[in-house]
């Protein structure tokens, strides 16, 4: 899977605005993916885990160290064709090296999949997220970006939430019929 293979070698020299490593708050990622290298489809497929690497930019690789176990990350199809958040992913293994010309990986595990897809175009022309300073905006090319808790919010809202978020009145339904079998 080679999900970092933009060769942006624009430094962001400022520490994300969600990562702080003694923080046990939640922190919210956007990790990009080319749909035809490794797709939500795949990610499904292959368990709904698996190892996040191929990243080369520096700054991405600083984001991956800066995961920690839990956080919750955007499923972004990148590309001419795809441009939107499809899914969340959360890590469930922290940055380790993946044995790559000096790469590193993190484990991510699929959450749920977005209800509607959101498009690049809609995040951009939103009242609330153009004014946010949300990185996908600023930088573009790069494969792994923090999300600011607002974003990850607003971005959840225009997709109508993600499969698994418990906003769901099936997911509500079976939830419960199964507490009812295990009585």
């Amino acid at each position: 899977m080679a999900k970092g293979k933009n060769k942006n070698t624009e430094q962001q020299k400022e520490k994300p605005p969600n990562s702080n490593p003694d923080s046990k708050q939640q922190q919210y990622w956007l990790l990009k993916t080319e749909p035809g290298e490794w797709s939500w489809e795949d990610q499904m497929a292959n368990g709904g885990t698996t190892k996040w690497d191929g990243v080369k930019n520096k700054q991405a690789q600083k984001h991956l160290k800066s995961m920690k176990l839990g956080d919750l990350c955007l499923f972004y199809h990148s590309g001419a064709k795809a441009r939107r958040v499809v899914g969340v992913v959360r890590v469930v293994k922290e940055c380790y090296d993946d044995g790559e010309d000096g790469g590193v990986a993190v484990d991510v595990a699929a959450v749920g999949e977005f209800r509607r897809p959101v498009d690049l175009g809609e995040m951009k022309g939103d009242e609330l997220l153009k004014g946010s300073g949300f990185a996908l905006f600023r930088q573009p090319r790069l494969s792994v970006v923090p999300v600011p808790a607002e974003v990850w919010e607003r971005v959840c809202e225009l997709g109508g939430g993600y499969q698994g978020d418990g906003g769901d009145e099936e997911e509500k339904e079976e939830e419960e019929e199964a507490g009812e079998g295990r009585k």
